[in-house]
């Protein structure tokens, strides 16, 4: 029997590796569907219940946590593409089933999360409070680019670091944090005028700050953190040097398998994965390994085992006060940083190792016309 606790949450995903994620839950039909066909149908179908989520165990209070896994079946493409009324009433149905099965708080993963007004809408019209979990994850991203610096021998003071998509929630306030950590910081994105006024707030932190509309500006960077909501890749071979330590954030992935079959001389990381306290079972295979989850997931679990059960972060501004106390209140009940993983596969220091070793013999000879775009 499920522990009888009053801490529960529920957390909403949805296909992103769309194929691949509708066989976790259907076999069948992620086996005979095409792509096109699965973003076709998912217009259509209900909001799905994968999994009850027991074994959370607060490492402070012992206070341990239930929770359940909801999908919305909309695909990345589907969920950008349809009238964001339509995307908000999906949404909301979820919401409605977390709040039937009893949760108390619901967190929105991935797309969920972006779509129309980062989550304020849905906050509205929901009879439990919401959180998109980006606080969470801005927090665990600058730590990962920082423990990826040290880990590659990358002085970070003096580093040039990129943050592709900064003008996004995320992007946004991961900048500002690494401006007063970096020699030289470097916004990319598609709006000259909103990487302009980012520019503004980032002046005075101590880097020195410019801006980018051309992903080709990033092969000066040592360190990358990228974290867009394009729908396909914007990061390939050509637009690294060897020994960049790339921190992908993006779901769907910013970076292309491309860079991992060709460039055995740089890192990527995938940000963000969270380690949980307690014997946690998912009940549910949602790509990660076991113990594993994401940071806006794990957001979504720290503020319930907080008793925070509010609204926490919703909407596109999201501030530096913000994600330093979410990242207090998660590292009280036991929540952590996990090891690097890169394409779905652990980063041993053997291979870091190795890439450290191929970036000093290829930064000899290399250059971007040395892979072809």
């Amino acid at each position: 029997m499920p522990p009888v606790t009053d801490d529960t949450f529920a957390f909403i995903i949805h296909p992103i590796q769309i194929k691949r994620d509708v066989a976790r839950k259907y076999p069948l039909l992620g086996k005979i569907l095409t792509e096109g066909q699965i973003n076709f149908f998912s217009r259509y179908f209900p909001p799905v219940y994968l999994s009850e989520v027991k074994g959370i165990v607060s490492a402070s209070t012992g206070r341990e946590l239930r929770g359940w896994l909801i999908a919305c079946p909309f695909t990345p493409p589907t969920m950008m593409s349809v009238p964001v009324e339509v995307a908000y009433r999906k949404i909301v149905a979820c919401g409605q089933m977390a709040h039937e099965l009893g949760a108390r708080l619901l967190g929105l993963g991935a797309y969920t999360s972006v779509v129309g007004d980062a989550g304020v809408t849905i906050a509205e019209r929901l009879e439990m409070p919401v959180t998109t979990g980006d606080s969470y994850t801005i927090t665990m991203a600058v730590e990962a680019i920082r423990e990826a610096a040290r880990t590659m021998e990358i002085p970070l003071s003096s580093a040039v670091v990129a943050v592709v998509g900064a003008t996004g929630a995320i992007g946004k306030t991961c900048a500002l944090l690494l401006a007063r950590d970096c020699g030289q910081l470097m916004l990319v994105g598609k709006r000259a005028d909103a990487l302009d006024a980012l520019r503004e707030e980032c002046a005075g932190r101590g880097a020195q700050v410019t801006t980018h509309t051309e992903m080709n500006a990033i092969y000066e960077a040592d360190l990358i953190l990228t974290v867009t909501s394009a729908v396909h890749e914007v990061i390939y071979p050509e637009h690294l040097k060897p020994g960049a330590v790339v921190c992908d954030v993006a779901r769907p992935r910013d970076v292309s398998k491309q860079v991992a079959a060709v460039r055995d001389d740089v890192l990527v990381i995938e940000g963000g994965m969270i380690e949980v306290p307690g014997p946690v079972d998912f009940g549910f295979n949602f790509g990660f390994p076991p113990r594993m989850a994401y940071a806006c997931m794990a957001e979504t679990m720290a503020l319930a085992l907080e008793g925070r059960y509010e609204d926490y972060t919703i909407g596109k501004n999201i501030s530096e006060t913000q994600a330093a106390e979410i990242g207090d209140i998660a590292a009280r009940h036991g929540f952590r940083l996990s090891g690097f993983r890169s394409f779905e596969a652990e980063v041993t220091p053997a291979q870091i190792a190795a890439v450290r070793e191929r970036a000093l013999a290829n930064r000899r000879t290399w250059s971007p016309r040395s892979v072809g775009g």
